[in-house]
């Protein structure tokens, strides 16, 4: 059992337990010695499309950790991107943009604000990209408009998602392409082939599980009312406090914590050419740093305080 949180202190505080827990976790991650000109990057980007880039809430130093060994190119872009998907999250759940929106994005309209955006980043990260990267990203742009319409019919019905699906809901919902998005960031492309393969699948749907259920603990308090989320769905399953709920999330993501790094291990990068093999080992080390770099921010950003 949980220790009661701290008065006045950060939801995200009821995740430290994970730091003795899970040795990936144990230490603050290393932030990039360019996080300033990474944050003057972001809002520079967020005035130009006409979205908003609050410091306070710091995207780019959730970027600044899971890029930390990377050029400060490669964390800004991705800043960019984290700027965008949580207003696009935001603009679903709580604001007037519809569903539809998603349709704009895949054919390039620019109506809406996040559409511009949206075409503005397009523009810069695919240039380098293959053609089955492309087919890839639009694959999960739509796996996130299914998801985020089944959330829907929930919201609408009163229905509560189970423990047996809601992973596979949350990773559609979370935006599965943010992860394809390391790839451009870094200036590679991972062998469709080892993609595909299942160490490679594992590694990201654990990587997407442990972050987005770390996220649903930050955000009880701000999301409370909403069934799509790990905490409430063990309450409301598993009979349990809020406290046991939180407990029995952390017990899960310290498993698919290992999970992650039992699928790095299984990856079989010797079957590639050496550029390849180094090209695919930052994309992995980037999951593989991403945990902590996203508690770390959770710890002090603004956003679910």
């Amino acid at each position: 059992m949980l220790p009661a949180p701290r008065r006045g202190g950060s939801p995200a505080e009821a995740l430290l337990p994970l730091t003795a827990r899970v040795p990936a976790m144990a230490r603050p991650a290393r932030m990039h010695p360019s996080v300033f000109a990474i944050e003057a990057a972001v809002i520079d980007w967020a005035r130009r499309t006409g979205l908003r880039a609050d410091p306070a809430v710091g995207f780019h130093r959730m970027a600044g950790r899971a890029f930390a060994e990377f050029d400060a190119a490669a964390a800004a872009l991705f800043a960019q991107w984290l700027t965008w998907l949580f207003h696009f999250d935001d603009e679903l759940d709580e604001g007037p943009c519809p569903l539809e929106v998603f349709q704009g994005l895949l054919t390039g309209a620019a109506h809406h604000p996040l559409e511009a955006a949206f075409a503005d980043l397009w523009r810069v990260t695919s240039v380098r990209m293959s053609d089955r990267w492309r087919a890839r990203f639009a694959m999960g742009l739509q796996r996130q408009h299914d998801a985020c319409r089944t959330e829907a019919r929930n919201r609408a019905t009163g229905r509560v998602p189970t423990i047996e699906e809601y992973p596979a809901l949350r990773r559609g919902t979370v935006g599965p392409y943010l992860y394809d998005l390391v790839e451009p960031c870094l200036r590679v492309e991972v062998p469709g082939w080892l993609q595909a393969c299942d160490p490679w699948r594992d590694l990201v749907e654990a990587c997407s599980d442990t972050i987005a259920w770390c996220n649903d603990v930050a955000s009880l308090g701000k999301e409370r009312g909403d069934a799509h989320n790990l905490v409430v769905i063990a309450m409301h399953e598993l009979d349990l406090d809020e406290r046991g709920a939180v407990a029995w999330v952390l017990d899960r993501v310290e498993e698919r914590c290992h999970d992650m790094r039992g699928a790095a291990r299984l990856l079989p990068l010797d079957e590639l050419e050496p550029k390849e093999a180094r090209d695919a080992s930052k994309v992995a080390c980037a999951y593989l740093a991403a945990p902590r770099a996203h508690l770390d921010w959770l710890l002090e950003s603004a956003r679910y305080t």
